[in-house]
C-alpha cells in the first residue's frame, strides 16, 4: 500500500500542492515551504524523494526534527502539520502534509532574514505581492468594497473587454494614474470578482472574470 501510494504521488510531479525533497538540512528554508503551502492551498511535502522522483530516502532521524524547528521557531504564526513515515523498497520516505491556513497569513524568513508572507505558485514558493496582501487585509478584517465606476476603473475594463490581459504597470501607464491608484482600482476589483489575478514570480496578470462585459 505505501509502495502504491508515494508513487502514484510522485507520479503527479511536483505543483502547486506537492513538493519534493531531497532533504532537509536548513529549517528556515523548508519554513517557507510550510508557509507557502499554508498560505494558499495546503499541500504535501515528500521528504527523501529527489526532484526527478527518484526515492532515496530521509537520511537521519534529524530530518524530521528540522521540520517542528521549522514551525516553531521560523514560521510566524506556527503552520499546523501532519507527518508520517512511509517505507518504500527498504527506504523511508516522510510525508508532511500542510493543511490551507483558515485564519492567518503565514511568515518566514527570506535569505536575508527578514520575515516575508510566501504563496507557492505552480511548484515554485514565491513572496506574496503587496496586491495579495491588500487583498488580504480586507478579506480577514470584512471591510465592506466600494467601488467609484471613475475613468481609471471604466478604462481598465474596457481595456481588457478588447485586449484580454495587462499589467498593473501597464495599467497606470495607460490610464496616466499613480501606482497606488492602479493598486486601489485592481484591489477594489479583485474583491468583487471583476478581475482575476494571473500570479508569477515577477509579474501579475490581470484579465476579465468573465470572458466579456457587456
Amino acid at each position: 500500500m505505501s509502495n502504491n501510494y508515494i508513487q502514484n504521488l510522485i507520479k503527479e510531479g511536483e505543483h502547486q500542492m506537492l513538493d519534493f525533497k531531497f532533504e532537509i538540512s536548513d529549517s528556515k528554508k523548508i519554513a517557507r515551504s510550510l508557509v507557502a503551502f499554508a498560505n494558499t492551498d495546503g499541500g504535501r511535502l515528500l521528504i527523501g524523494v529527489k526532484d526527478n522522483g527518484n526515492i532515496s530516502g530521509i537520511r537521519s532521524e534529524e530530518e524530521k526534527h528540522m521540520i517542528q524547528t521549522a514551525s516553531d521557531f521560523f514560521c510566524k504564526p506556527k503552520v499546523a502539520f501532519e507527518a508520517k513515515e512511509w517505507n518504500v523498497n527498504g527506504k523511508t520516505v516522510l510525508e508532511v502534509y500542510v493543511p490551507k491556513s483558515k485564519y492567518h497569513k503565514h511568515k518566514a524568513p527570506d535569505h536575508n532574514d527578514t520575515y516575508k508572507v510566501y504563496i507557492r505558485v505552480k511548484d515554485q514558493n514565491i513572496i506574496a505581492h503587496r496586491i495579495l496582501l491588500k487583498i488580504w487585509k480586507y478579506e480577514n478584517n470584512k471591510q465592506s468594497v466600494k467601488v467609484t465606476f471613475t475613468d481609471a476603473e471604466m478604462f481598465l475594463l474596457k481595456y481588457l473587454n478588447e485586449n484580454k490581459k495587462t499589467t498593473i504597470d501597464e495599467f497606470m501607464e495607460m490610464a496616466k494614474i499613480s501606482k497606488k491608484e492602479a493598486e486601489n482600482v485592481v484591489v477594489n476589483f479583485a474583491l468583487i470578482n471583476l478581475i482575476k489575478l494571473e500570479i508569477t514570480e515577477k509579474v501579475i496578470f490581470l484579465s476579465l472574470f468573465d470572458d466579456k462585459i457587456e
